[in-house]
């Protein structure tokens, strides 16, 4: 299996009950490239029998992409992802991730449901380094909607990503692609696109988000993938909010399965032949790609992040020591160790001076 660059440059092997056909010996490295293609070519199922969570979605040039919709808290998820991928032998997987959470495919369950339920200093200090304050406080709220998750259900996210990346490995020259747009940009676009207030009300409501959560409940959404309904309830009110974390990201994901749909080359005599593709994508991105397929995509437009007008900055400045106050209360509420992580940024305990200097 080949990685996409926007991954890390490691390589996964063929698992060892399924390993790779041996070769002749005394093949030359052609031969041998030849023989592998056709091994692939002769497990690939033309008119493979899926599951019902699978769209196909086609290119002009011939090319297929077989879309995978999973909940990604979910068993029967991972199984789709490997029963298509074990069937259709793609040239590439697609999945929706980007470079910043690609780690999560080498970290073991264990490892994972650890991670997701512990909120600490070091976490929140990196995600505001990362991201700035707004963005950051943004993330770690959001992360903590998904330990939310995680600890009512004992699951930890990503497991049909992991399996992607497992069967992958096993079928020959398949590449592997990080699909879904990088998350600083999305974080700060959905922070842009919300008024102080909303993002006010929008931190309350994740902060204080504790309604139990079901494995039955999960199953059902697979026909909206649970952490995004989830997402989808809270910011109903807010659908600047909905169009940079929902709609943006159908478009950077139809962009990305498009690409991966090129045409690929065949050996011997590099001939260009159509790509079979396979994305795994929350259930709740599948329409928003299907209604994106043939359309003339702008990518740009959603990839940039624009400053803060003059007003908005001057606005911010004035309100910051409010808003940061605050977002401190609510996400000490959430964990006390953001809380502290606020309070020890310079730029506020300069604030809480000035308030407690007498005026002259």
């Amino acid at each position: 299996m080949e990685q996409d660059s926007n991954s890390e440059d490691d390589s996964v092997g063929p698992a060892e009950d399924d390993a790779q056909p041996p070769f002749p010996l005394g093949l030359s490295d052609s031969e041998a490239v030849e023989v592998l293609w056709q091994v692939r070519t002769q497990r690939r199922q033309t008119e493979p029998d899926l599951p019902d969570t699978v769209t196909r979605l086609t290119t002009p040039e011939g090319s297929i992409v077989y879309l995978v919709g999973t909940a990604h808290f979910s068993d029967s998820s991972k199984k789709d992802v490997a029963t298509t991928i074990r069937a259709v032998q793609p040239d590439v997987v697609v999945v929706e991730l980007c470079q910043y959470r690609v780690s999560m495919l080498k970290m073991d369950e264990k490892t994972l449901l650890k991670e997701a339920k512990d909120i600490n200093l070091e976490k929140v200090q990196q995600a505001i380094k990362q991201n700035g304050v707004m963005s950051g406080l943004m993330q770690i709220l959001l992360l903590k909607v998904s330990a939310h998750i995680t600890e009512q259900l004992g699951m930890a996210p990503g497991g049909e990503f992991r399996e992607a990346f497992k069967e992958a490995g096993k079928v020959p020259f398949c590449k592997f692609h990080l699909g879904d747009r990088p998350i600083p940009v999305t974080f700060k676009r959905a922070i842009a696109a919300l008024s102080l207030w909303q993002k006010a009300r929008l931190a309350w409501g994740l902060c204080f988000l504790s309604d139990p959560i079901s494995k039955e409940d999960v199953e059902k959404c697979k026909q909206k993938d649970l952490l995004e309904q989830t997402m989808s309830e809270m910011i109903g009110e807010f659908p600047a909010l909905h169009r940079t974390i929902v709609a943006e990201r159908d478009i950077y994901l139809t962009h990305t399965l498009r690409q991966a749909a090129r045409c690929v080359e065949a050996p011997p005599n590099a001939e260009k032949v159509p790509a079979v593709v396979v994305g795994v994508v929350g259930m709740g991105h599948v329409p928003g790609i299907e209604r994106n397929w043939d359309k003339e995509l702008n990518i740009h437009e959603i990839i940039s992040v624009a400053p803060p007008s003059r007003f908005a900055w001057v606005v911010r400045n004035v309100l910051k020591g409010a808003m940061w106050g605050l977002l401190g209360y609510t996400c000490f509420r959430a964990s006390k160790g953001v809380g502290r992580a606020l309070l020890s940024f310079p730029t506020v305990q300069s604030f809480l001076e000035n308030v407690q200097k007498p005026s002259v």
